[in-house]
Formats: C-alpha cells, sequence, structure tokens
C-alpha cells in the first residue's frame, strides 16, 4: 500500500468522495448527453485492448474507480476472465450494483481508495482506470499503487480525458467544456460546482506526453497512447516490467 496522504492531498481526497456521492444518481445520464454517447465507444476500445486477458478463463481483471460501473460491464460483456470494481464512494458503487445485477453479471465490486487499495503484490492480470486516474490526490503515486497489484507482464489500460491540439477545434472543445458543460451539468444534477470542477481537472492533468512518462517512472514498460475523437480522450498502456 502506498505511503499516507498528506494534509492536502487528504483533504482533495475527501472533497472529490463528497462531490461524487452528491451525484451518483444523474451521472450516468450526464455523462452520455454531454459527451454524445461517444464515451460508450471509448470504453469499448479499452475491452478491444484486453481481448486476450479477457478471453483467459484464469484471469482476474481490476477496474479502478469503476463508478457507477459502465467499464467493469462493458470488460465483463462476454469475458470469461473474472472483472471486479472498486471505488472509495458509496452511493456510485450503488448504482453499479444495481447496474450489474440489471445485467445478471457477476461481478464482485469493492470498497476501496485507490490510493491504498487492500490487494497482495502482484494481484492482478490487467487493471483499467476510465476518468478516474486525475481524480487521485496524487497521480505518481497511484500510478505506483497500481503497479504494485499487477503481476508481472500484466497490462495497465487508463481511458482519461485530455486537452485537443487541433487548432480551431480546441477553441471549440474549450467554449463547450468549460461553459457549456458546467452550466448544463449543474441544471440537471444540482451541483454546478461539480461540473465546474471537470475542466479544472483536466486542465490540471498532464497531456498525454506527460503522462506517458510518469508511467514510464512508476515502472511501466511499452508505454503508448492514443488519441480519441481528436484528442479530447486518450487510452494509455504500459505494461509491468
Amino acid at each position: 500500500m502506498t505511503a499516507h496522504l498528506n494534509a492536502a492531498e487528504a483533504a482533495h481526497e475527501k472533497a472529490v468522495k463528497e462531490m461524487f456521492s452528491g451525484i451518483a444518481g444523474r451521472y450516468d445520464l450526464l455523462n452520455h448527453v454531454m459527451s454524445m454517447n461517444i464515451d460508450r465507444l471509448w470504453r469499448r476500445r479499452v475491452r478491444r485492448e484486453l481481448q486476450d486477458v479477457l478471453s483467459d478463463p484464469k484471469a482476474v481483471v481490476l477496474d479502478v474507480a469503476c463508478g457507477t460501473g459502465d467499464l467493469s460491464i462493458e470488460l465483463a460483456r462476454g469475458a470469461r476472465a473474472q472483472v471486479v470494481g472498486t471505488d472509495f464512494c458509496r452511493p456510485m458503487l450503488s448504482v453499479a450494483a444495481g447496474k450489474i445485477s440489471a445485467e445478471s453479471m457477476d461481478v464482485p465490486l469493492l470498497e476501496a481508495d485507490a490510493m491504498a487499495l487492500s490487494f497482495g503484490d502482484e494481484s492482478f492480470d490487467a487493471i483499467t482506470i476510465a476518468f478516474g486516474l486525475r481524480n487521485l490526490p496524487n497521480h505518481a503515486d497511484g500510478l505506483k499503487e497500481l503497479y504494485r497489484i499487477l503481476k508481472p507482464g500484466g497490462k495497465l489500460v487508463v481511458l482519461e480525458c485530455s486537452n485537443p491540439a487541433l487548432p480551431g477545434f480546441r477553441q471549440l472543445f474549450d467554449l463547450y467544456f468549460n461553459k457549456v458543460v458546467p452550466r448544463v451539468g449543474g441544471m440537471i444534477s444540482g451541483s454546478r460546482g461539480a461540473y465546474t470542477y471537470l475542466p479544472e481537472s483536466v486542465s490540471r492533468f498532464p497531456d498525454k506526453k506527460r503522462l506517458a512518462r510518469m508511467m514510464e517512472d512508476a515502472g511501466f514498460s511499452q508505454v503508448r497512447f492514443t488519441s480519441l475523437t481528436g484528442g479530447v480522450a486518450a487510452i494509455h498502456v504500459g505494461v509491468r516490467r
């Protein structure tokens, strides 16, 4: 398990947990509406990235910061591997449990902090984290914790928001993300602060190349990334040595 959080990191983690607890019931609706359902396609890309592991009946795949379970469900669909989801926000897990039950899937859910996961070293054949890494209070330490519980040769797949680089498109995206999203998200969820936090968290998050370097610094090899939908999101992949 990673070291204890400092005071600022602990305060950040507490605020993020409270924020997600407050919007759990409308989180899925807002995600799909504001991404125009493109987020579903991104999750399918993650599943394809792990298809070889998911087809192995002896493999165990951990979806960290699983939230309301969208990626966990996508990974488990047709998989022979065991998929497990974890999140530190109980209301989000409650939504995930209802969705998993409706799908009649076997996806255990555990309440757990991504910064200090209660799993032994080298426990999982693959790990995913979708739209969760940027919410951690310390990205570098979070990556080290994911590395710790991954088996040698195991793969980490990170799906995360990013900033598009294309001129023109970036300006349009910034207008939508920084002006429209907080207003619409606040109206639907009742928490404008949560959807003001979203663009702020993306702006503070490392860009694609820097995140790749951070993964290498955490010990991952064969690190690569793929931009999605003009660069508004990206998939990063790394392998434990």
